[in-house]
C-alpha cells in the first residue's frame, strides 16, 4: 500500500494506492504547522479506504516549508564563513542588474547581513593549499562567530569543490564550539565551481535547514503516533530522500511540491503512451508548468527561487502566482490585475464564506457558472454565490465594469499569466507547443485548460479523474534519488575515458551513500563547452563515455540552441553529474492497471444543465457528474465535475474518457485568429 501527501498553499492532498485502486482526500492546509494538515489528510484518506495505518508500506511527502520560508523572509538566523577577502561574495553576486530595463529593480538582499559574515584565515587553489588554515586564528574567528549566536552557519571557501580539506576542518571546529548549530559545507552540498552560485546556494541551505528540520521532526512524531511509516521527502529533482537528508540540506527541497506534480504527470503520460506533454498544475495559490519529453520530465542543473540562485539539480518548472485563490485588484493605473497575492487557505476566496472579502479567480469562476454553488468542493468546502458576487461587485465598481464583465476579465488575466508561463517553457526554449498534449491537473487546472490550449494552438488536452490530487499520486509513485556533482575542468589530453570514468565512479559511490544502503541505477550527464566560453551545456552520456561521442552530442545541442558548431574549437568537460535512483513498489502500478484500473470511475450520477459563460456568451451547458461513459463523446460547451476538480469543455472541443476515467479533449474546429494572436 502506497501513500502520497502533497501540501499546497490552500489544500493538502492525499492519495492512497491499495491493490491497484486509488483513494483520495483533501484537507485545508494549516500554514502555522503544515504537519497538522498533512496528518488530517492522511486520516481522511484512510477513512475513505476503510483501512488502518498499519497496512501502509510507503509514505511519500511533498512540502512547501522551505519555499514559504524563503519567500516570506522567515529564514533562520544565519552566519557565513568565507575565505578572507570574499565574505561579500553573495551580496556582490554577478554585478548585473536584476532587470535589464527596470533600473530600480533590485536583487533580493543576502540572507546573511554584513555583521554575520566572517573571514577564514586560509587560501585554497585547485591544485592545493596556497595558505594553510591557521587554526589559532580560526579559533579566534569562531569565538566571534559564537558571539553572534547563529542558528545555522554556511561555510564557503574558495576552490573547495577541488580540495575540501580546509572546509571540512572548519566544519569540525565550528561543530565542536557550537554543538547543535546547523552547519552547511559548500563542497558537500553543491560540489561545483563558480563561487557566487555555490555560496548563494549554501547560504540558502543553511538558512532554511533548521526550519525544515523542525517541521520534519514534528511530522515524524505525529506519523509515528499514528502507526505510519517514516515519510520519504520529495526533492526538487523529482526523487525522494530520507527525512534526515532533507533536514540536513533543505535546499534540496525548495521545489518539493511542484516536483510531485510533474512526477505524477510523467507516470500518467507513460501509461497513456504520450511522449510530449506540457504539464499545467494549477492549485489555489500558484500555477506550475513543466515539460515531459520522451516520457521523462525535463531537468535543469540549477534554478532560481524568489530571485535567488539554487545551484542544484531540479526539475525544470516555471511557477507563476496564478491560482484559484489569487486575488484580483486594481492597480494605480486603473488596470485589472490578478495575483501574485493569494487568499490562501485562511480565509480563502470570498466564495468559501469564511471571512474572505477580496475577489479571486474562484469567485469569478463561480459567477460565470463554471463552478456550482450547489456542489461541495473537495475537502468539504461549500460555495456561496452571494459572497462571491459581493467581492466581485466591489472590484467591478472600482473598475467601472459590470460584475459579469469583471469576472470574465479576472479569468482572462489569469489565463494570460499562465499562457505566458507556458510560452516560457516552450516557445522561449525552442519548442513548438502545438506538438504537445496539455495535461491539466491541480484543483483549478482543468477549469482553464481549453482557454490556454486555444491560445497556444494545442489540440489535445488530457485530464485524469484524480487530477485534483495528481501531485500526491506522483509522490506515492516516485523513486528514491540521490545526486552528486563535481567540477573537473578536463580538456585536451586530460579528457580521456579513463579520467571521466574515475570521476563518475567516485560520484556514484558518494550518491549511493545517501540511499540507505540501496544500490540503485546510476545515470550520468556532463557539462561541456567550447574552451573559452563562459557557460556550458548539459548532455546525457554513458557511465564510461567516449570523449568523441560527448563532443558529437554537445555540438548537436549547441547547434540546436545557437545555430552553429565549431569543429576546430577545443572541448572542455566542466562538470560531471551523477544521479542514482531506486525503484519503489509503485513500479508495479502500470502492470496492475492492465487488469485492475488504478483509477476506478465513480458510480454515475444524473446529468444536469446550467447556464455558463464561454467567450462572453451564456450557453445552456450540460453538466456531467464524473467523466463521460466509455464510448460517449461530450461536445462542448460542457462541464465535467470530477471528485477534486472541475473540467470545462469549451465550445469547439469534444471530450471522451477511457475505462480508468482519464478524459481526453480534442479540438473540433480551428482556433480563431484573434485567439491565436492573443
Amino acid at each position: 500500500m502506497l501513500l502520497g501527501v502533497d501540501v499546497g498553499g490552500t489544500f493538502t492532498d492525499a492519495a492512497l494506492v491499495l491493490e491497484g485502486r486509488l483513494h483520495t482526500a483533501k484537507s485545508p492546509t494549516t500554514p502555522e504547522d503544515q504537519s497538522v494538515g498533512a496528518l488530517a489528510a492522511v486520516d481522511a484518506v484512510l477513512a475513505a479506504g476503510e483501512i488502518g495505518p498499519e497496512r501502509i508500506g510507503f509514505f511519500g511527502h511533498g512540502m512547501t516549508v522551505a519555499t514559504n520560508a524563503l519567500l516570506e523572509g522567515a529564514a533562520a538566523r544565519t552566519a557565513l564563513v568565507a575565505t578572507e577577502g570574499f565574505t561579500d561574495i553573495v551580496e556582490l553576486g554577478r554585478q548585473a542588474r536584476a532587470h535589464l530595463y527596470r533600473l530600480c529593480a533590485a536583487h533580493p538582499a543576502p540572507l546573511v547581513p554584513a555583521e554575520r559574515r566572517f573571514a577564514a584565515p586560509e587560501r585554497m587553489t585547485p591544485a592545493g593549499p596556497l595558505r594553510p588554515l591557521d587554526e589559532i586564528a580560526a579559533g579566534q574567528m569562531i569565538g566571534a562567530l559564537a558571539a553572534a549566536r547563529p542558528e545555522a552557519v554556511a561555510v564557503v571557501l574558495l576552490h573547495s569543490y577541488a580540495d575540501p580539506a580546509h572546509e571540512r576542518r572548519l566544519g569540525e571546529l565550528i561543530a565542536a564550539r557550537l554543538p547543535g548549530t546547523h552547519v552547511s559545507l559548500s563542497h558537500d552540498l553543491v560540489g561545483t565551481f563558480r563561487e557566487y552560485e555555490r555560496a548563494a546556494t549554501t547560504e540558502l541551505d543553511a538558512a532554511l535547514s533548521p526550519l525544515v528540520a523542525g517541521y520534519l521532526r514534528r511530522l515524524e512524531q505525529r506519523a509515528q503516533r499514528r502507526g505510519l511509516p517514516r515519510p520519504s521527502i520529495m526533492q526538487s529533482s523529482g526523487g525522494l530522500t530520507s527525512p534526515a537528508r532533507a533536514a540536513s540540506h533543505a535546499a534540496l527541497t525548495v521545489l518539493s511540491g511542484p516536483a510531485g506534480g510533474v512526477a505524477g504527470a510523467a507516470l500518467l503520460a507513460r501509461r497513456l503512451g504520450l511522449s510530449a506533454v506540457l504539464c499545467l498544475d494549477m492549485g489555489g495559490t500558484s500555477c506550475d508548468v513543466g515539460v515531459i519529453e520522451d516520457g521523462r520530465p525535463r531537468e535543469a542543473p540549477e534554478g532560481r527561487l524568489g530571485g535567488r540562485v539554487v545551484a542544484l539539480p531540479m526539475l525544470d518548472v516555471h511557477t507563476v502566482g496564478a491560482g484559484g485563490g489569487s486575488v484580483a485588484w486594481r492597480d494605480p493605473g486603473g488596470a485589472l490585475r490578478v495575483g501574485p497575492r493569494s487568499a490562501g487557505a485562511r480565509p480563502g476566496p470570498a466564495a468559501y464564506d469564511r471571512g474572505g472579502s477580496e475577489p479571486t479567480v474562484t469567485d469569478a469562476s463561480l459567477l460565470l457558472g463554471h463552478l456550482d454553488e450547489a456542489t461541495t468542493l473537495a475537502g468539504g468546502v461549500a460555495l456561496s454565490r452571494p459572497a462571491a458576487a459581493r467581492a466581485i461587485g466591489t472590484l467591478a465598481r472600482e473598475l467601472h465594469l459590470e460584475p459579469r464583465v469583471c469576472a470574465e476579465g479576472i479569468v482572462r488575466v489569469a489565463d494570460a499569466e499562465m499562457a505566458r508561463a507556458m510560452s516560457v517553457m516552450t516557445v522561449e526554449r525552442g519548442l513548438d507547443p502545438r506538438a504537445f498534449a496539455l495535461l491539466a491537473f491541480g484543483g483549478a487546472g482543468p477549469l482553464h485548460a481549453c482557454a490556454l490550449a486555444d491560445q497556444l494552438g494545442i489540440s489535445t488536452i488530457v485530464c485524469p479523474r484524480a487530477s485534483g490530487v495528481l501531485s500526491a499520486l506522483g509522490l506515492a509513485a516516485a523513486p528514491r534519488r540521490s545526486d552528486a556533482q563535481r567540477s573537473v575542468l578536463l580538456t585536451g589530453w586530460g579528457l580521456t575515458s579513463e579520467a571521466i570514468a574515475a570521476e563518475v565512479d567516485e560520484l556514484v559511490a558518494r550518491a549511493r551513500a545517501h540511499l540507505d544502503g540501496s544500490e540503485g541505477s546510476p545515470t550520468a550527464s556532463y557539462d561541456l563547452r567550447y574552451r573559452g566560453q563562459s557557460f556550458e551545456l548539459t548532455v546525457a552520456g554513458a557511465m564510461r563515455p567516449d570523449p568523441r561521442r560527448l563532443r558529437e552530442d554537445f555540438e548537436l545541442r549547441h547547434e540546436e540552441l545557437y545555430g552553429y558548431r565549431d569543429h576546430q574549437a577545443e572541448i572542455e568537460l566542466v562538470s560531471v553529474r551523477v544521479s542514482v535512483m531506486t525503484a519503489t513498489p509503485a513500479i508495479d502500478l502500470e502492470a496492475q492497471a492492465e487488469t485492475d484500473p488504478l483509477e476506478t470511475p465513480p458510480r454515475r450520477q444524473p446529468d444536469a444543465h446550467r447556464l455558463a459563460v464561454f467567450a462572453g456568451r451564456e450557453h445552456q451547458t450540460r453538466v456531467l457528474r464524473g467523466p463521460p461513459p466509455a464510448g460517449e463523446v461530450l461536445s462542448g460547451p460542457g462541464i465535467i465535475e470530477l471528485p477534486e476538480a472541475t473540467l470545462l469543455v469549451a465550445p469547439g472541443w469534444s471530450a471522451s474518457a477511457d475505462r480508468s476515467g482519464t478524459t481526453t479533449l480534442r479540438r473540433q474546429q480551428p482556433v480563431a485568429a484573434e485567439a491565436q494572436g492573443s
